[in-house]
């Protein structure tokens, strides 16, 4: 395990600086007295075969049930778990249509304080940059955050640019990959990450982004009092563009540089779909298997 401490490099590029980084000390101090955490999440198709538009490139949504993205659940855990160490609030936010308010509505049953759920016909196909862009703006809406947490990835997309490109507009420091986090005195924030042969530790000024490594956790539960309150209080809020007010040429199809010159689809895969219920004689169900692997010339 490495121990290394400091600010992290930050992407750079022709983007704006924002005054976040400027709070004075005092703030910092108030602030993580009572931290005000961020989760950005998704609002993904539930399947893993998606079809894609031919004239946008973008993906067909219309008629396929849609969750939280999985990966981001550990981020929402890893959220939940700093503010049960150190109090504060935590707030849920996607950028994602309309339906996707079920969605938050859960991560209030998980335990989320509030939620804002970002939505417009004109953030409609946002390629990462542009939806990093609406992302980031909306973000100032609540400053002052302490904590900005993203999950590794989407399952529609499997891009991990966000956290990155959030930071990039906000200029924040960021770090991919983290397990655990733990708040410090003098607004600094403690994080273990995860790589492949070993695990470093961190520890970023605030506000900072942390992005979660998937399945570093387990998701709570969600609890039937916190369904309770999302449906009784009301804790979600809807932000269109009336409310950021954002350039739609910066948004949506005309703010997004990526181009999909080609897509090709999956083949399905033709299946025998044969069973065995080898329950009351394993070594038989053993034999079978490996007799129709040997029939099939795979073993």
């Amino acid at each position: 395990m490495r121990h290394l401490q400091g600010s992290l490099p930050r992407r750079s590029g022709h983007l704006e600086v924002s005054p976040q980084r400027q709070r004075s000390a005092v703030q910092v101090l108030i602030c993580m007295a009572s931290p005000n955490i961020v989760v950005g999440v998704k609002w993904v198709p539930n399947t893993t075969v998606v079809n894609v538009d031919p004239v946008t490139g973008t993906l067909i949504r219309e008629g396929v049930p849609s969750i939280i993205n999985p990966h981001d659940l550990n981020a929402v855990e890893l959220a939940l778990r700093l503010k049960e160490k150190h109090g504060g609030t935590v707030t849920a936010m996607a950028m994602s249509p309309p339906a996707a308010k079920s969605g938050l509505e859960f991560l209030i049953g998980m335990g989320v304080d509030r939620g804002v759920l970002v939505t417009d016909r004109v953030f409609a196909a946002s390629d990462t940059f542009a939806t990093s862009f609406v992302l980031a703006k909306a973000l100032e809406k609540l400053f002052p955050v302490d904590v900005i947490v993203f999950g590794q990835e989407t399952i529609d997309s499997s891009t991990s640019h966000i956290g990155a490109q959030v930071a990039s507009w906000l200029d924040l420091p960021y770090i991919y990959y983290v397990t655990e986090a733990e708040i410090l005195e003098g607004g600094r924030v403690r994080v273990k990450r995860s790589l492949e042969r070993q695990t470093d530790v961190y520890e970023l000024p605030t506000p900072c982004i942390l992005v979660s490594m998937m399945k570093s956790n387990t998701p709570r539960r969600v609890r039937m009092s916190n369904k309770l309150r999302a449906k009784l209080e009301k804790p979600i809020e809807v932000w269109t563009n009336e409310t950021l007010k954002l350039d739609s040429t910066r948004t949506g199809l005309k703010g997004s540089p990526t181009v999909v010159s080609k897509s090709i689809p999956t083949p399905s895969v033709p299946r025998k779909k044969q069973r065995f219920d080898g329950r009351q004689d394993p070594s038989a169900a053993a034999k079978w298997l490996l007799d129709n692997l040997v029939k099939e010339g795979v073993a």
